[in-house]
């Protein structure tokens, strides 16, 4: 099959119909991959050339059919991939050697496990590997770095000469649960007292939370979000990679994915959490505090979206990375998966062998956090 092949520096160039319509035909898609996601976070500068984003998405085309396309960015730093590779950058510089620019595919700013490869059927998967492989070899970057794929499209990358890296996420489980308290059931006696004692603290400090859909979002609410969201990047003095541009896209184009979580005292807003979901999977994402509550974070970004999860018999909570604290709250370890190749063999060795070491931790690391399971006995066979 001879497939067209495109590199393109905008969305646009694809057309959302084309994007969506490929995307739909993916096992494992998620909201983040969706044209509403992307092309926000570009629009909006959050992830731009200006930002050391420089989209260089590849799209095969079939005639006028689009085949399958690889979301794929030119870097000039690692902030905001959540796969840690500042020691590699430092190694390379420690030998006079450029590790920037790099080719990266990824969802920016999202440590979410999700297809990257997107493709009509294997053979339009294999081809769009095949143009990777061409591309990363002709263009003057040192290597090639795919976050989060499936395991399953990390071992067809492994076959195309890509090193596997591992790593650990945490899930919540929801097997049909009626109410929170038929989930806080199933936890060991001290994990429900502490959450239980969790949320008596928020309620008793005089904190009301409500949660509000996407669609009833208004303007004011994606101002206090933002202004939430800045404050806590502020406050750890760091800056932050999203801007109130950036919400209000999403906020129009994908309001069915979207729950904002707001807490209030005294009639004034002090905190927000922002949610992304879909019918089946709800990720925690955002949050941001004007004023400090004790546990009113696990509140917001936590235990409202696991009731509401438990109302809309949404079946996956990811939680995301770092997270022992998560599995007292329920959350179980799962493991995530990026794919790499580096040009220079030296260093592709030297790294390889470093991955070896690591994959070998990451496994005992899983071994441990599993027999510190947070259910009860015979529900812990269960969840795991």
């Amino acid at each position: 099959m001879n497939y067209r092949t495109h590199i393109v520096s905008s969305l646009s160039e694809i057309g959302q119909a084309a994007w969506d319509g490929l995307l739909a035909q993916q096992e494992e898609a998620n909201p983040f991959l969706s044209y509403a996601f992307l092309h926000a976070l570009h629009e909006s500068g959050s992830a731009s050339p200006e930002s050391g984003w420089q989209p260089q998405y590849i799209a095969l085309y079939d005639g006028d059919l689009l085949a399958a396309a690889l979301p794929l960015y030119v870097k000039g730093h690692s902030y905001g991939e959540y796969v840690f590779d500042w020691a590699w950058a430092d190694a390379y510089q420690r030998h006079g050697l450029d590790y920037y620019p790099k080719l990266l595919s990824a969802v920016p700013f999202t440590p979410v496990a999700g297809p990257r490869l997107l493709a009509v059927d294997g053979a339009a998967r294999t081809a769009l590997i095949a143009v990777l492989s061409a591309t990363q070899r002709a263009t003057e970057v040192s290597s090639t770095h795919i976050l989060f794929p499936p395991e399953a499209h990390a071992r067809q990358l492994q076959e195309a000469g890509f090193m596997l890296r591992s790593g650990v996420q945490f899930h919540w489980l929801n097997p049909g649960y009626a109410s929170f308290d038929e989930f806080l059931a199933t936890l060991e006696q001290k994990k429900r007292k502490n959450i239980r004692a969790e949320r008596r603290k928020v309620a008793e400090a005089g904190v009301t939370l409500r949660r509000v859909r996407g669609a009833d979002a208004t303007d004011a609410d994606w101002k206090l979000f933002n202004r939430c969201y800045r404050h806590t990047y502020a406050a750890h003095y760091s800056t932050p990679y999203l801007n109130l541009d950036f919400f209000r896209r999403i906020g129009r184009t994908m309001p069915d994915n979207i729950l904002l979580v707001i807490a209030e005292r005294e009639g004034s807003a002090i905190a927000a959490s922002l949610v992304i979901h879909s019918a089946d999977t709800l990720y925690g994402r955002y949050w941001g505090e004007l004023e400090h509550v004790p546990c009113l974070h696990f509140e917001a970004a936590y235990y409202q979206p696991l009731e509401f999860c438990i109302e809309q018999g949404i079946k996956t909570f990811e939680g995301g990375a770092q997270g022992e604290h998560k599995m007292a709250r329920g959350f179980l370890p799962t493991k995530t998966f990026s794919a790499h190749w580096l040009a220079h063999p030296s260093f592709a060795d030297a790294i390889e062998r470093f991955l070896e070491r690591e994959a070998g931790g990451i496994d005992e690391y899983m071994s441990e956090l599993n027999e510190r399971n947070p259910f009860k006995g015979s529900q812990a066979q269960h969840h795991r």
